[in-house]
């Protein structure tokens, strides 16, 4: 699949106007995964903790102890937060470049790296576009979001117009 450049670097010149202290222009999080792992973790640990109770009610030959049914509930509680792990992805975007947390770490790829963002067709989240023909997902920016994606995909495109430059250097 080809790839279209949406902006260019600019070969480290600051634009105007840009932060000094390295702020945070722009900030985004996905909103329905979000939801989504917190409930399915709410579900989870009612799950775990209801069949920790249960645990030694029947007869089924093993004896279960209350050790037992606290170690079933840690099992839903440790499960729920393998779950909400996926409620961590956010992308933000300033003078520094785009700093990019999917699910583990956070990494900042400055501008000079980064050749423009898409969102092909028929995937689920967007990516970032680095200058070495690599690419990074961005998990905040999610296909099922709808109108919150294409905002966010507009004023990503918008920043980082402003902060890699024009396509084209001015000749004068």
């Amino acid at each position: 699949m080809p790839v279209v450049r949406i902006w260019r670097r600019n070969d480290g010149v600051q634009p105007a106007g840009a932060a000094a202290d390295g702020g945070w222009d722009f900030e985004v999080r996905p909103r329905r995964a979000v939801l989504t792992a917190r409930i399915v973790a709410a579900l989870i640990v009612a799950m775990f903790a209801v069949g920790g109770i249960w645990l030694r009610s029947g007869s089924t030959g093993v004896n279960f102890r209350l050790a037992d049914q606290i170690a079933m509930v840690g099992i839903g509680v440790l499960g729920a937060g393998a779950v909400l792990m996926l409620t961590r992805p956010r992308v933000r975007v300033g003078p520094r470049g785009v700093s990019v947390r999917n699910i583990l770490g956070d990494t900042l790829f400055g501008w000079e790296h980064i050749r423009g963002v898409s969102f092909p067709d028929r995937k689920s989240w967007a990516r970032l576009e680095l200058v070495d023909d690599d690419y990074v997902p961005l998990l905040a920016i999610r296909s099922n979001d709808k109108a919150h994606a294409a905002r966010a995909m507009d004023r990503l495109r918008e920043l980082g117009a402003e902060y890699a430059g024009p396509d084209e250097p001015k000749q004068d």
